[in-house]
């Protein structure tokens, strides 16, 4: 049907069979309660249905691909785009990705510094060029009229060189006159100056005033002097109304002539990193190397990471960085803020031949600044390793990224992009997806934030549950109507019918503070934070004012040197106190708790450890002598070896991202089959792995613990999750609550000091009601908790807020308030407070 992206018959995962219209053109939102669907319909479906089509448009030897990926369990699709997806997994760990090279940014930089750049000197530092005889003209005639000047060509002599022979040679050629050491000496008569030290010896080519019509004769004089000067001319005014005589000498060479040294032409490759034409040869463009540590303990790495000393840094060589625009190297400009680096290029003054080869990528620089800023990430630097961005920088960077190329007519799928923004930048974000729609794409985004879902023409609500409960399209249509639909919990929330409540009634803790003083790394500035003992604290603040700096790089590095006894020599802050409090510190980020597909919940949690003596322990199992290794899909003996015990087997797709397709000897259950043949209650090993926690805990809910690790898991949220599901599919919110689940099973003492990178990523609103109670469960038992959060419903719920900024990057950094929510809501130059006090009202 024209306009329509038509789906029948889905049934990826715990998708029901189900048929489906999605408006094209338009800015849709698909939500729903966490694992009701929603990322199996976006992007297991549409996505990879998308991807498989665009491969048979390609050449034959991509299409040979297509027999190796598994078409989407979907009857059929029509109306279906060209694909883009923009998801929160980082797709490049490598250390050489930065922001500048995930944007093409660092590719315009380059070609910008090779064309348009000033090369200087390596040696004195001083500017450097190469000179052609028309420049050398103009130059020259530039100068007052009458003005005499001398054209000379130095002669290079060598200890071999008999000099006096030279300079016969010079006479025969035509020449009269030779400057030694500063004084004039006509040529057959310069026989006579001292031969046992070195001589400055310049040849005189031609004697000459600058007038009207000189023009012809001073260009032959140069290209004279530039014939026996080796590329090299000099040229002296003898007075004539520039005062005292001077000296100045070109090059048609790109050489410093005052210490000979010379350099090669610059290209782009001449500024990568990745390049030997670019790359400092002392790290290989990497900007660290790794040495020795010294005093290494067990378990620890025996080398470190430390600052190259010949780059400093900065990756490139000595004569990449010596070429300068405005003053700034590359390495200088791709360390600048989003926000720096945008006014730097927007007061960049070019000449009349920069402005005719430089403008256009000046322009499509300047544009794709403009981008960054708009998704929010205007704090961020250009030389910022790829590999430390959270889930949502990552995917705003190629968001900005995808904006930038101009596509029309695409299929855009992204997965919660406004993971780690602050309500004040959302609005941005939503300005340009909306940008993206009107330039004829279809955009289709997993959300669960209220502003997001509000803005869009079109919304489809995923549930009524999780996992098998899951799987089917409850209401869709506008915002508006979402909300009037009884069925849909999305629109119980959004209308207010359904709320998550709070008690105004904060707790004080126990009158005792973590407090950590005089904070000063990244863009801290002298910072001093209060953090109450047996309460939860929520730090909030714009994106990039220094929250996860703070809490995650500061305070629990510091808190958890100090608990393990390790050394805390270097830290950029000047006391910690109250941390003795503690017996441990549990600090839960976003990273991924593994990158390939053995990784999975089971295994992190230590709750597969259980399940495998659990069936060694089978009467089956003893009676063949399988112990609980044989049930380790990393191990040889039980597993299959076709694939290694993965399941899947990687295919390299070259210029599109790596794929994986099942293993066709084991069908992807990561076991040979004779290990599959012992059951637990009718499932094999591989069958637990595919069961959901919720189900898991019917089956093994007598079992402690199991028990433990599994109900750790449903409280947090993640019932829905299969125990064997692969790491590297989990999202940053999903890999946190899993971290969570984990410590959770573990017996607390009450004096655990819980910190939290934005636990509600990933979380619809019912789920966030859910972890709300577990958070405050966790505090009443007397622990301490600190959470980076943008949530509204999780900040006006903690008994103590910590507001940074006013700003993010450099304008960040500071304490903006301080107090309870009803507090916050009160400041006025407080970002956060203004949408506080709605949200408390």
């Amino acid at each position: 049907m024209a306009g329509k992206i038509v789906i029948k018959g889905a049934r990826v995962h715990n998708l029901k069979n189900i048929d489906l219209e999605i408006p094209r053109d338009r800015f849709v939102v698909i939500t729903g309660v966490s694992g009701s669907g929603k990322s199996s319909l976006a992007f297991d479906t549409l996505y990879a249905e998308g991807q498989r089509r665009y491969l048979e448009s390609l050449a034959v030897d991509a299409r040979q691909l297509l027999q190796q990926m598994e078409r989407p369990d979907v009857d059929s699709i029509e109306g279906l785009s060209p694909a883009i997806a923009i998801q929160q997994k980082a797709a490049i760990t490598t250390p050489r990705s930065t922001v500048g090279t995930v944007t093409e940014i660092y590719d315009y930089l380059r070609l910008l510094f090779a064309r348009v750049g000033k090369p200087t000197c390596v040696q004195c530092g001083r500017e450097i060029r190469a000179w052609t005889i028309e420049e050398m003209v103009d130059e020259i005639l530039s100068l007052p009229a009458g003005t005499r000047i001398l054209v000379m060509a130095p002669i290079v002599l060598t200890k071999e060189t008999d000099y006096r022979e030279r300079l016969k040679e010079l006479a025969r050629e035509g020449f009269a006159r030779v400057k030694i050491d500063d004084e004039i000496h006509e040529l057959l008569g310069a026989t006579n100056f001292g031969k046992s030290q070195p001589h400055q010896i310049d040849l005189v080519v031609d004697r000459l005033n600058v007038r009207a019509g000189v023009e012809k004769r001073l260009a032959d004089s140069l290209e004279i002097a530039s014939r026996f000067g080796g590329e090299i001319i000099k040229v002296e005014t003898l007075g004539g109304g520039v005062g005292e005589s001077q000296e100045r000498v070109f090059s048609q060479k790109l050489a410093c002539v005052q210490c000979g040294i010379a350099l090669a032409e610059m290209t782009p490759q001449s500024f990568s990193f990745n390049s030997p034409e670019g790359a400092c040869p002392a790290c290989g463009g990497l900007g660290t190397k790794a040495k020795p540590q010294r005093n290494a303990k067990a378990g620890e790495p025996a080398t470190e990471a430390s600052l190259c000393e010949v780059c400093n840094g900065s990756r490139l060589k000595p004569e990449s960085l010596a070429v300068k625009l405005s003053g700034k190297s590359i390495a200088e400009v791709t360390a600048l803020t989003v926000t720096e680096a945008l006014d730097f290029f927007s007061q960049l003054k070019l000449g009349t031949k920069e402005r005719v080869v430089g403008q256009k990528v000046l322009d499509e620089t300047v544009s794709r600044f403009n981008f960054l800023i708009e998704v929010g990430l205007d704090y961020l630097t250009l030389d910022r390793p790829s590999a430390t961005l959270s889930g949502g920088e990552a995917q705003r960077v190629r968001l900005a990224t995808q904006i930038g190329s101009h596509l029309a007519g695409v299929l855009y799928i992204l997965d919660e992009p406004s993971v780690g923004l602050h309500q004040k930048d959302t609005a941005r974000l939503l300005s340009l997806l909306k940008k993206l729609r009107d330039s004829n794409n279809t955009v289709i985004v997993v959300e669960h934030d209220r502003e997001t879902i509000m803005a869009a023409d079109h919304v489809i609500d995923m549930g009524p549950g999780a996992g098998m409960l899951g799987g089917e399209v409850v209401a869709q249509g506008t915002p508006e109507e979402l909300m009037t639909h009884d069925r849909s919990l999305t629109g119980q929330y959004l209308s207010g019918r359904t709320n998550i409540g709070f008690s105004p009634q904060r707790r004080k803790g126990t009158g005792e503070f973590l407090i950590i003083s005089g904070a000063r790394q990244q863009n801290l500035k002298n910072v001093t934070a209060k953090f109450p003992l047996g309460a939860m604290t929520c730090v909030t603040g714009v994106s990039g004012a220094g929250k996860s700096t703070l809490v995650m790089e500061v305070l629990f590095d510091a808190v958890a040197k100090r608990l393990q006894r390790s050394p805390v020599k270097g830290e950029a802050f000047d006391e910690l106190t109250g941390w003795e409090r503690f017996d441990r510190v549990i600090g839960i980020d976003q990273a991924p708790i593994g990158r390939t597909p053995r990784s999975n919940p089971a295994t992190y949690t230590g709750l597969y450890d259980h399940i495998r003596d659990l069936f060694a322990q089978l009467p089956e199992a003893r009676m063949r002598g399988y112990p609980a290794e044989r049930f380790s899909f990393n191990l040889r003996g039980g597993r299959c070896e076709a694939c290694r015990g993965d399941g899947v087997v990687r295919v390299d797709m070259y210029f599109l991202p790596d794929v994986y397709v099942t293993c066709d000897v084991c069908k992807g259950r990561r076991y040979n089959r004779e290990t599959l043949e012992i059951r637990y209650k009718g499932l094999s090993i591989a069958d637990v792995l595919d069961l959901t926690v919720s189900r898991a805990l019917e089956i093994f809910g007598h079992i402690p613990p199991i028990y433990e690790r599994l109900i750790a898991l449903h409280e947090v949220g993640l019932g829905y999750l299969q125990l064997g599901q692969p790491a590297s599919t989990l999202s940053g919110g999903e890999s946190q609550r899993v971290k969570l689940a984990r410590e959770l099973a573990r017996r607390s003492t009450g004096r655990t000091l819980y910190i939290m990178d934005e636990p509600t990523t990933g979380l619809h609103f019912d789920d966030v009601k859910k972890l709300l109670d577990l958070l405050h469960r966790l505090t009443e038992a007397g622990n301490t908790i600190v959470i980076i959060e943008h949530n509204l419903d999780v900040i006006k719920s903690a008994d103590y807020i910590i507001d940074l900024g006013p700003e993010g990057g450099a304008k960040g950094g500071q304490v903006v308030a301080t107090g309870t929510p009803e507090e916050i809501a009160g400041v006025l130059n407080s970002a956060t407070g203004r949408y506080l006090k709605k949200a408390l009202a």
